[in-house]
């Protein structure tokens, strides 16, 4: 009961902000307005509910289940990510349609909760290929552990470096937006949002490994393995920029 009354306090929130309303007072500063704010116009993909697990590129949930559901709680339709006890994780990875290239810029902004203070790795960019095919395994790792978002850059040979870490509240809804710009050298960049707040930014980084990378979302860990993760994703976008997903 005090998982629903948390929620529906952060649907009902969300629900009332957001939103931009134009008056009549000068067409001209409307015209104004909506050429210097494309946001709208640059969302470039949404993970649709409607569309299931389809959605994305691919899944990694063997033994799990990525389903939707709703709460009434005016987030509406969600995706549900369930791993059960004894499998390391269930992810859904990618975009439908969509491939990813060096030098570009990409923003994801999505709605995020979870059953507990120690999800493990809730996002990654992922390398493809294994062992000498790629020089970074995950570029770009967030984390849901003990109580905390922690976010990492991992550069080539595995070198973990902590970039920003930030109280987290399981069973409540937040708000992540995450923006990677691309580059096979050391001059890329990301940073990450977390409910308005900018949690960390790396500059000086190798984002794009040797076969590229793809974004994953969900909960893994080897670490826990023996116990239910489950997790929450509404209103999964991808844009050009932070205020095209915010």
């Amino acid at each position: 009961m005090h998982r629903r009354k948390v929620r529906s306090a952060r649907g009902a929130a969300r629900a009332t902000t957001g939103k931009l309303l134009l008056t009549s007072a000068a067409i001209g500063a409307a015209m104004t307005l909506l050429t210097a704010s494309p946001a709208g116009a640059a969302v470039l993909w949404t993970a649709d509910p409607a569309s299931g697990a389809a959605a994305f590129d691919y899944t990694a949930c063997d033994g799990g289940q990525i389903s939707t559901t709703n709460w009434n709680d005016g987030h509406g339709d969600i995706f549900s990510l369930n791993k059960p006890a004894g499998i390391d994780r269930c992810e859904a990875a990618g975009a439908a349609g969509r491939t990813w290239s060096n030098n570009s810029t990409y923003w994801w902004g999505w709605y995020f909760d979870t059953n507990s203070d120690n999800a493990q790795t809730v996002f990654q960019w992922k390398s493809w290929g294994t062992g000498d095919q790629q020089q970074q395994n995950y570029p770009v790792i967030m984390k849901v552990e003990d109580g905390l978002l922690k976010v990492w850059y991992v550069a080539p040979g595995e070198t973990w470096q902590s970039v920003g870490t930030m109280a987290w509240t399981a069973g409540s809804w937040h708000k992540l937006e995450l923006g990677i710009t691309t580059r096979s050298d050391d001059t890329g960049s990301f940073e990450v949002w977390m409910d308005g707040t900018k949690v960390a930014g790396k500059t000086g980084a190798r984002t794009w490994d040797d076969m590229g990378n793809n974004p994953r979302w969900g909960t893994y860990g080897t670490g826990i393995n023996g116990v239910n993760s489950h997790v929450w994703i509404d209103d999964l976008k991808l844009g050009q920029s932070r205020a095209d997903v915010d």
